[in-house]
């Protein structure tokens, strides 16, 4: 176990003791600090507190954090969409929902499970819990994604992401009318120093640029293709909030009254890349699910 420390200051007065320590604790969720409470891992000026204890400017918190149980990736046979693969490269399809690679919280299910069933090999240089795995998606947002299926394959396409020679172009249904067709967003990305579990536009944070094309117009939303320049975290959804343009259905950076859907409508519908072996320009594109294309065909008759 490791130990940690931390004095209240005046701008945590009156914050729960969970909520507080779910900021101190980048990656725990609010019921993984609630079970160290309940198991005494956590004190405060020396005594247990319970969750909802509102924390005192002065207080001295101390915690320890488990060690995480070691995870074991097993394949697990789930139906995988194959846009492209031969001995170098898997290019995937990968559903809403789906997470991309295991953690805390997500042990199964994930599109690295299904990967490992479907493939013999895969580049070990993410290490074994991202077998593979040159670029995320979100869990909820749907689209291609490009797997490498040995090392050599992942460093050049590794290569080719920082050097901004692949292409990856998404499309997003947010909300507001955008009145001009095109916009670029350079705005520096970070964990939100208010709230660790978010993303946000930080002085100081990595460098992230968006590039954005209107390509339609909906009272109230609008319909755009947005292409990566660096690949941050959360990055369009964090983007798009910034200029008061949230993507619809977005839990996380969205308003609450939005479109029904379950997650944010964003889809990434077109990839390429030069092969890692033949160096072959290639090029995939696949058009949104029906879930995404019921919404527009709905704001289609708005108009």
């Amino acid at each position: 176990m490791s130990e940690n420390q931390h004095k209240v200051v005046e701008e945590e007065q009156g914050v729960r003791l969970d909520k507080l320590l779910v900021n101190l604790n980048e990656g725990a969720s609010r019921s993984q600090i609630q079970s160290w409470i309940q198991e005494d891992l956590v004190t405060v000026n020396g005594t247990s507190q319970k969750s909802n204890y509102k924390c005192q400017e002065g207080d001295q918190l101390e915690w320890e954090v488990p060690e995480p149980e070691p995870l074991e990736v097993e394949p697990e046979n789930i139906p995988l969409d194959i846009v492209f693969e031969d001995e170098d490269v898997v290019v995937v399809n990968k559903p809403r929902g789906m997470v991309v690679h295991p953690s805390a919280g997500h042990e199964h299910g994930t599109l690295v499970h299904a990967l490992l069933y479907h493939c013999t090999d895969l580049s070990g240089i993410n290490g074994i819990m991202r077998p593979g795995i040159v670029h995320r998606i979100d869990k909820d947002t749907s689209g291609l994604l490009m797997v490498a299926k040995n090392d050599k394959a992942h460093a050049s396409l590794a290569e080719q992401l920082y050097n901004k020679t692949a292409e990856r172009k998404y499309v997003a249904i947010v909300h507001g009318e955008i009145n001009h067709e095109y916009g670029t967003i350079e705005a520096p990305i970070a964990r939100d120093p208010k709230d660790r579990q978010k993303m946000g536009v930080v002085e100081g944070g990595k460098d992230a640029i968006t590039h954005f094309k209107v390509l339609a117009i909906y009272p109230d939303y609008s319909y755009i293709e947005c292409e990566l320049e660096t690949g941050r975290t959360h990055q369009i959804r964090v983007h798009m909030k910034y200029i008061n343009h949230p993507l619809a259905g977005d839990p996380k950076y969205g308003p609450r009254r939005t479109l029904q859907i379950d997650g944010q409508a964003l889809h990434a519908r077109h990839l390429s890349f030069n092969h890692p072996t033949t160096g072959e320009k290639l090029s995939f594109d696949q058009e949104p699910p029906k879930a995404f294309q019921d919404l527009l065909d709905e704001l289609q008759k708005r108009t």
